[in-house]
Order: structure tokens, then sequence, then C-alpha cells
């Protein structure tokens, strides 16, 4: 069994943390009985947010009588100290808890800091005195706001994106954290899709100080993940190899679904929509080729080459040139003229 620390938190977990996102997808039964099998399996890191609808509560279904087995964290997309109070309180009472291991600012567009026009950072504070929050942590998908973020000194974890298709910008930030004793949460360590080799996707992770969070809906998902626990996959030449494929498959123009970009004032996905042939080849193509899917690719047709995303992409990628082939791509998908 491997664990990691979260840097000045104190806090040790398994290295395999539960992302609590996809959960929200499936029945109450389900999700209760997939969680129960997660911490009966060893995984004791939930990661949730306020905003991933009944996520919070089917995680207070599950562990209201396993709280002292498990660490929790939970996100606030709050901007004002009232919505922070609002939010905080409806997160507690969804996870049937009077505390949260962690709570994390998500993704805000600014690093909250004490005295600022929100509030929020000194709402977090008091609460962190009250016992409500042991933790303040910080989320997001700007590589700006967090080196801010690790920089000011104010947060004891930072959650990123961060897996084997990372640049050096995120390698950067993970040193930097380690620096500070931040903890590093690594959010879509499996590229939200692309990275379809899960031994491989640990492996990478376990040569760093890093939680990853894997985003889990399904039991065979957390069948493979629960066999880590005993049975830890460590680097060799196999999974070097998958790695460096991956690597040079993905590597350059095509989009990593960070979400700098975002958001689009045409309401474009586009840290999806960019990169939707990918998402069709490399997983399951049937959950992109809903009519929900296709409404939200439909929006590309709405694109007012503002030019914004592209300005924002770090990668320096022509996002909206992406768009537009990958929305051909998948029209020509769905007439069934590709696989």
């Amino acid at each position: 069994m491997v664990n990691v620390r979260l840097g000045k938190t104190g806090i040790t977990v398994n290295k395999n943390g539960f992302g609590a996102l996809p959960i929200q997808r499936i029945p109450m039964e389900d999700a209760v009985r997939l969680l129960h099998k997660a911490c009966d399996g060893g995984m004791n890191f939930y990661d949730t947010a306020r905003m991933y609808t009944d996520s919070e509560e089917k995680l207070g279904a599950a562990f209201s009588d396993r709280r002292e087995h498990i660490k929790i964290s939970s996100k606030t997309g709050a901007v004002t100290a009232e919505g922070f109070w609002k939010d905080l309180e409806t997160t507690l009472r969804n996870l049937k808890t009077d505390h949260l291991d962690i709570y994390q600012f998500h993704n805000p567009a600014f690093c909250p800091k004490p005295g600022d026009e929100s509030g929020i950072y000194d709402a977090a504070l008091e609460a962190k005195e009250k016992g409500m929050i042991l933790h303040i942590g910080i989320t997001n998908h700007r590589l700006n706001v967090a080196r801010e973020a690790i920089e000011s000194g104010l947060y004891e974890t930072l959650q990123f994106p961060f897996c084997y298709l990372s640049g050096e910008q995120e390698f950067g930030l993970l040193e930097a954290c380690k620096k500070q004793d931040m903890g590093f949460l690594s959010m879509k360590a499996l590229s939200g899709g692309l990275i379809v080799n899960a031994a491989a996707a640990y492996a990478f992770q376990a040569q760093y100080e890093t939680l990853p969070l894997w985003g889990i809906q399904r039991e065979e998902e957390l069948d493979q993940f629960l066999s880590f626990i005993n049975d830890p996959p460590v680097m060799n030449g196999e999974l070097s190899a998958v790695i460096e494929k991956d690597r040079k498959e993905l590597s350059g123009n095509f989009c990593r679904g960070c979400g700098y970009c975002m958001p689009c004032p045409a309401g474009i996905e586009i840290n999806n929509c960019a990169r939707m042939s990918l998402l069709l080849r490399r997983s399951p193509a049937q959950p992109y080729l809903t009519e929900a899917w296709q409404a939200k690719m439909k929006l590309i047709e709405d694109c007012r080459h503002c030019d914004s995303c592209r300005k924002k992409c770090p990668y320096g990628l022509d996002t909206p040139e992406l768009l537009k082939k990958n929305y051909e791509d998948y029209k020509e998908v769905l007439a069934g003229k590709k696989v």
C-alpha cells in the first residue's frame, strides 16, 4: 500500500483518491454501494464539490457512519462571504458531517486573499477557527492564479490538472508546491479520458508527491484502482513505452482540456469540443454522440471569432481552427462516414 502526505496539512492517505464528480450521474443506491466498496477496499480520500449536483448527498448517505475512517474535501464557487457561508452550511448538511478536512475555492478567476473585496478568504479563516474546515485549499485551471496561490503562502493544498501529458508549466507548479510544503491534488489524472491505460497513469503519478483523483462512476473502474492498492504499478519498460507512445500521438497540436481558455462568450465548451476527435477514438464514443453532446458541438457554429480562447491558450494552439476541424469530424462520425 502506497500513501501520500498532503504537505503541511499532515494528512496522509492512500495514493488513490476518489474523484466524486462522476457519481452524480448514477442512482443513489448504486453510488452508495460503489462508495462503500471503495472505502472497504482501502480508498480513504474523497473529493467532491457544491456544484456537483447531488454528489455531496451521495457521499453523506454512504459515509455518515464511517466518517472517522475517511478524509473529505469539497469546494465552493462562491465569490462573496455570504455565498461562502451558504455553500459551506449546505455542504456540511449534505455530507452529514460537522467538518471538512479540506475546503477549496473552486477554480476562482482570482486568488482570494485576506482583506480583498470578496471576503471569502476571511470567511474561510473564520470557518477554520470554528473547526468547520480543517485546511484551506484552492483548485484552478489558470497557471497565473495557481502560481499566485502558491507564492502567497495562504494555501495548504493546490488541485490542478496533472498527468503524463502535462508540460513544463505543470511540473513547475508541482515543484513550487513542494518548496512551499503544499499538498498537490492531481486533477484530470487521466486527462479527461484521453489516457486509457490506468496502470501507466498510476505509475507516472507514483513518481511524484501527488494525490491523483480518479473520476469513478463504474464498478469496473473502481476495481482497477482498488487493485493498485495491494499491487501498485511501478514504472517499467512496458509502461514507459505506453507513455512515450501517447506523448508522441498527443504531442503538439491537440487540446489538453485544461480549460485555461474558458469561459467562452458563445457558450462553447471549448476544453472538450476542441478535442472531440480524440475523445471519440480514445474512449467509448457513444456517450459523446447523445443529443446533449450534439447540441454542445452545434454551438461551435456560433463562434464569434473573438480570438479570446487562442490568446489564452498556454500551449499556443489555434483553438478556433481546432474547434472547426473537430466539428467537421464530429458531423462525419454522426453521419456514419467515419469511425
